[in-house]
């Protein structure tokens, strides 16, 4: 049986079409024979459809939406007979052009589909683009019949996350990555057991989004420098195919699903790094792509005389609150929930999604609430950058609504600051470690995502090694990226063969990491931190697609001993849950001790209002209270002092014996993990020392 609906009723040049469906936005699939197009626009007064062979410059057909096929504000059309393997489209839309008032149509220009699911004419990273092309950005349309075979979100427990960020070229395009389609989604397949090893749950990417790496590119001292981290989104429906080894034959998609999947096989979750705060069509002088040619005023926050409120620091920001928008935007995240089974999303300059058409923050941003409260993203993790480049600073302060989780920003800097032996920070520490409940006292541990290092700024081998940033590769004569890094190279600036600085970054490395893993709150690793990576002291790499961004996978034989340390200290986050526990709880539990405690060189004497340097602190995890197999108690000296210090341990129930579960010094013997420790341990400088006291095991007899 055959729909009324489904008849063409207009043919032009043999290519048969009718008055389409409004909903959904974009192109997709209908009937056996037809692809419906939909596209909103407030103020075009007309809108053609331009459809293109794969490639080539010119359409092979142009169709003028007729007006019975306007309906409110969006141009629908069904085009029969279109091979999807072999087209390509755009819209044309006209209307006023008046910058002042905001409006910038221009018939002349070929518009992406902002609802486009697959983006063409950048299928090969960084090749270079054809400067006759007008049409750019290509929309595709696919197929959505990839078989999942029974795979969906996996829903981990917010507060069970060990977060790993990375970037998907970065990752693997080294040689000495070892993998086959280096750069790309498939590569990253590859490492999955890698991963799995190292003992993260959670891989958070940056930006997957379409963008283009060409934006702002420059070559400095016979080096092209890219847009290489993403950060300037070109379309948020579909995936880079720049990513994608088979993007050429139209696979992008599939192979980031089967990336997906296979990363839910291995039981981690994927959180995308999205930027919803601005696009890559830039200020007044920027590019048509998309949204300026289809309805500015409704995209972007405009002054009153037309010009681009630019709180993102990237020449535009999106007018998140507006109605149309922020449907898009939720329309976006749940396609990526619903179509690829994403498990959550962190948000780029999150503080923007806050502000009004005036660019004024809002009390109850209606963007985050309806993000907080939709069906769809109902188990899906959300994860704010809370703050913007218009100095909008929400840290502790971002609208929740109960559902949303925050970069801790605070816990960064405080933790760095201390590593480093700055005693005046001690006092905040205290507050970091127990999850922040100074800043999300009204929510949980599970609101604060602690970090020491992400992809902006030093890595973790860069902040113990370099005082100063060096960004002179950037070709902006070192003026870009952060003065303010709370780093220390160890006494020499850069790499050194000295092995007592080498010894002492290495134990620095290994302190923040096992500080990160034992706070509660939720921990994020930085890819390549593990095994000691390094940008070579450029804290800003966001333009650098080679040696100085990708990861050297030969550092991983290099520091084993960091990476055994990182995997040691996972494996213990992930047995002891007291670590994880999310809602501040610290007076006493079924043990009869305080759930989290803290001392100083000796037990229970601790001022923790006062600057200090050396200090303990301990949980006890009894078994009933926490189902594991045995009662445990886990205490860890930390020793941030330049000399020696000598820490008394506290005293457990009778029958229980502390025994050293990791260090971060060079010691004897007697440090080896596993060895049982009496009273006191002497910790070297600068050193960390994590023990584990339980019931000794009983030795099985001989016969």
């Amino acid at each position: 049986m055959i729909r009324i609906d489904d008849f063409p009723t207009h043919e032009l040049n043999g290519i048969k079409y009718r008055c389409g469906r409004v909903q959904p936005f974009g192109a997709s699939v209908v009937g056996n024979n037809g692809i419906n197009f939909s596209v909103f626009s407030k103020d075009a007064v007309s809108c053609e459809l331009l459809l293109f062979h794969c490639g080539e410059k010119e359409p092979f057909a142009r169709i003028t939406f007729p007006d019975d096929f306007r309906i409110g504000n969006v141009f629908s059309m069904i085009v029969y007979g279109l091979d999807i393997e072999d087209v390509e489209y755009g819209y044309s839309m006209d209307g006023p052009y008046a910058p002042d008032e905001g409006y910038r149509f221009n018939k002349e220009k070929v518009l992406l589909d902002p609802y486009a699911k697959l983006v063409s004419g950048r299928n090969v990273w960084g090749k270079t683009p054809d400067p006759d092309d007008p049409f750019q950005h290509r929309g595709r349309v696919i197929l959505e019949d990839y078989d999942w075979e029974g795979d969906k979100p996996l829903e981990i427990p917010m507060k069970d996350l060990i977060i790993y960020e990375a970037h998907v070229r970065s990752f693997t395009k080294d040689e000495s990555s070892g993998v086959h389609y280096k750069g790309t989604f498939a590569g990253l397949i590859e490492k999955i057991p890698y991963l799995k090893e190292l003992g993260i749950n959670c891989i958070e990417l940056l930006p997957i989004f379409e963008f283009d790496e060409f934006e702002n590119s420059r070559v400095v001292e016979g080096k092209r420098l890219y847009n290489y981290w993403g950060y300037s989104t070109v379309c948020f429906f579909a995936p880079k195919a720049g990513y994608a080894a088979s993007a050429p034959m139209g696979l992008a998609a599939d192979e980031l699903k089967n990336l997906i999947k296979r990363l839910h096989r291995a039981g981690i979750e994927i959180i995308l790094d999205v930027v919803f705060n601005h696009t890559a069509e830039g200020n007044e002088q920027g590019p048509y792509i998309s949204y300026k040619g289809i309805d500015n005023k409704t995209y972007y926050l405009l002054t009153p005389d037309g010009y681009y409120y630019n709180f993102s620091g990237c020449g535009n920001t999106m007018n998140c609150n507006n109605a149309i928008v922020r449907n898009c935007i939720l329309d976006a995240l749940r396609y990526w929930v619903s179509d690829y089974h994403i498990d959550g999303f962190r948000f780029d300059l999150a503080a923007i999604l806050s502000r009004d058409e005036n660019g004024s923050p809002m009390t109850s941003p209606p963007l985050l609430e309806m993000l907080a409260h939709d069906a769809v993203l109902g188990k899906s993790k959300l994860i704010a950058e809370a703050w913007d480049a218009g100095g909008l600073y929400q840290v502790g302060s971002f609208p929740a609504w109960g559902r949303w989780a925050e970069w801790n920003g605070k816990y960064r800097d405080c933790l760095r600051r201390f590593v480093k032996s700055s005693a005046e920070c001690g006092p905040e520490l205290v507050w970091r470690l127990k999850g922040s409940p100074d800043l999300y006292g009204n929510r949980s541990a599970e609101a604060s995502v602690n970090f020491i290092t992400c992809h902006d700024g030093f890595t973790l081998r860069d902040l113990v090694s370099y005082n100063e940033k060096h960004n002179m590769a950037n070709g902006e004569d070192n003026r870009d990226g952060s003065n303010d890094n709370d780093s220390w190279n160890c006494g020499f600036e850069g790499e050194t063969d000295d092995p007592e600085i080498k010894c002492l970054r290495n134990r620095q490395i290994k302190n923040a990491a096992a500080l990160l893993l034992l706070s509660r709150g939720i921990p994020m690793l930085l890819s390549g931190d593990e095994f000691g990576n390094t940008q070579f002291g450029n804290n800003n790499a966001y333009c650098q697609d080679n040696r100085i961004s990708w990861l050297n996978w030969n550092d991983l034989k290099e520091n084993k001993d960091i990476f055994e340390f990182f995997k040691t200290l996972i494996a213990f986050r992930a047995k002891h849950p007291v670590l994880r526990r999310s809602d501040f709880y610290t007076g006493q539990n079924s043990s009869g001790y305080p759930e989290l405690s803290f001392h100083g060189t000796r037990p229970w004497d601790f001022d923790e209002n006062a600057p200090f340097l050396s200090f303990g602190f301990m949980y006890a995890e009894p078994a009933a209270d926490y189902g594991t197999d045995e009662d445990a108690f886990i205490y860890c000296a930390v020793n941030a002092y330049w000399e020696n210090m000598t820490f008394e341990i506290p005293s457990i129930p009778e029958g229980m014996q502390w025994e050293i579960a990791a260090y971060s010094g060079v010691g004897n013997k007697a440090f080896k993990s596993g060895n049982p420790v009496v009273n006191s341990v002497e910790l070297i400088p600068r050193s960390l020392m994590l023990l584990i006291g339980k019931r000794p095991k009983k030795r099985k007899r001989r016969s």
